[in-house]
């Protein structure tokens, strides 16, 4: 039987008759994917000094990465990596789409990012900059006090290790 289901974290609904192994729209893992008619999600969120500070850090990385990922799509060498990179730079849009819901920002920021024709090159970039995002999204969820801030960014932390995992894989 097919079901609404829908994601804890991006709240984008998916149609299927099970709920996804990730969210196809943000990434986040199964366990925050749950039949829409039983979740409500909110992203109305009162931001503390810290925490505005790093929603706001979270916004300017995701658009970042998300320029670099479409930048690298059109340009690398490669046909897989061209795929490789459309599929993370929708993923980083989406995450830039949580944090401007949460900090009430309704003007898109856009990004302009170097890339490389080298898909080598692409991949090492990806891991630095998956790297980064890891060891801030883990110190802004042991800084937060809010427990749906907390949540995401911890969502954030393993939906980037996945992404980490990707470049990891391809540069062996």
């Amino acid at each position: 039987m097919v079901k609404l289901w829908r994601c804890e974290i991006c709240g984008d609904p998916y149609v299927g008759s099970a709920p996804p192994q990730n969210c196809p729209f943000c990434g986040a893992h199964q366990p925050y994917i749950k039949e829409a008619k039983q979740l409500t999600v909110s992203f109305d969120v009162t931001l503390g000094e810290k925490d505005k500070a790093n929603a706001e850090r979270a916004l300017q990385v995701e658009v970042s990465n998300a320029a670099f990922y479409f930048c690298a799509a059109e340009k690398t060498n490669d046909d897989e990596g061209k795929l490789l990179f459309k599929a993370l730079g929708k993923i980083e849009a989406e995450h830039a789409a949580i944090w401007r819901k949460i900090l009430k920002l309704y003007k898109v920021p856009t990004g302009n990012e170097e890339c490389h024709r080298g898909n080598a090159d692409n991949l090492k970039e990806s891991h630095a900059r998956e790297e980064r995002a890891i060891a801030f999204y883990k110190k802004a969820a042991e800084e937060s006090d809010n427990a749906r801030l907390k949540q995401i960014f911890t969502a954030l932390v393993e939906i980037e290790t996945d992404h980490l995992h990707l470049s990891e894989e391809r540069l062996k």
